[in-house]
């Protein structure tokens, strides 16, 4: 790890692995997509993760490489293979995964020099699938402890993930991103409820969150700011599929926070570049920001 090390804004915590789908293989993981497209809109990530010594390993660390993004805190795994997932598309566009274990991704150590690189940030962003493992998960706790401004974005993955770890890291948060689905999931465990508002309201009084935004698909996205619900209607985009659409939506939202825009603007971006991403194939399309621009303004 480098000692003289550049400042980071966002820090993105978990799992690297390759995506298997019908049209092919893609590279991805929820951390690695964030970190891919704040890249791509000019905020510098950091992404702390593990690949194996294996073809599928370098091939990974080459594309974030000639991404620009930086591998500098990328650990090797000597024995336990690059993490993979197969994804399945459903009718209605629903994706079902299957995610092998034990994969490197599983067994994140802890390092000191996370400290600084913490302590410089402005967002710490995690999930909770790299929870699922006992030494990944005592590595994202050490690193909650030093984190700034916590972004969780919640990945629920049958069955990689406990109500106990779940509410464990939901505490202390700045931010909270999650769908429709695992917000009527979570919220259920607790009380019924009616309504999306409603529930979104429960999470954030509960763990005092100060920020929840839920997707919602083609129905677009509503976040909670600090007691106040903002809504936003979605893009119209011919859609290829929605792996990574969060993930790229999460990434739009903190870079318009980053750059101190009010929740509407920052919410409407979000949504632009969600459903850009699920307009392409793959989590981790190339693309310019002006088609992004551009997408906003036909729909506007």
């Amino acid at each position: 790890m480098n000692q003289t090390q550049p400042h980071y804004p966002v820090v993105c915590f978990g799992e690297i692995l390759w995506d298997i789908l019908p049209q092919g293989k893609f590279p991805g993981g929820a951390p690695m997509n964030v970190a891919y497209h704040l890249k791509k809109l000019g905020l510098e990530p950091a992404l702390v993760t593990r690949v194996g010594e294996d073809p599928n390993g370098q091939g990974l660390v080459g594309l974030m490489e000639a991404n620009q993004v930086t591998t500098d805190f990328f650990q090797i795994d000597f024995e336990l293979p690059t993490g993979t997932v197969h994804a399945m598309v459903g009718k209605d566009h629903e994706v079902t995964y299957d995610f092998p274990r034990p994969v490197a991704w599983d067994n994140i150590q802890w390092e000191e020099g996370f400290v600084p690189l913490l302590t410089g940030a402005t967002y710490f962003v995690f999930g909770s699938l790299a929870s699922r493992s006992r030494v990944s998960r005592k590595t994202l706790y050490r690193m909650l402890e030093h984190a700034p401004r916590r972004v969780f974005d919640i990945n629920l993955r049958p069955p990689h993930y406990e109500l106990s770890t779940l509410e464990s890291l939901m505490a202390g948060l700045h931010l909270l991103k999650l769908n429709l689905a695992e917000l009527e999931l979570i919220t259920g465990w607790f009380a019924p409820y009616r309504n999306a508002t409603d529930r979104v309201r429960v999470l954030q009084d509960r763990f005092k969150i100060p920020n929840v935004v839920v997707t919602r698909g083609g129905d677009g996205a509503m976040l909670n700011h600090d007691g106040v619900i903002y809504e936003h209607p979605g893009f119209a985009v011919k859609l290829a599929d929605t792996i990574g659409a969060g993930d790229a939506f999460l990434a739009g939202l903190l870079s318009q926070f980053a750059d101190g825009a009010d929740p509407p603007k920052a919410l409407a971006f979000a949504s632009a570049m969600g459903a850009f991403v699920a307009g392409r194939s793959g989590p981790c399309p190339d693309y310019q920001l002006g088609e992004v621009d551009q997408l906003i303004s036909t729909n506007s």
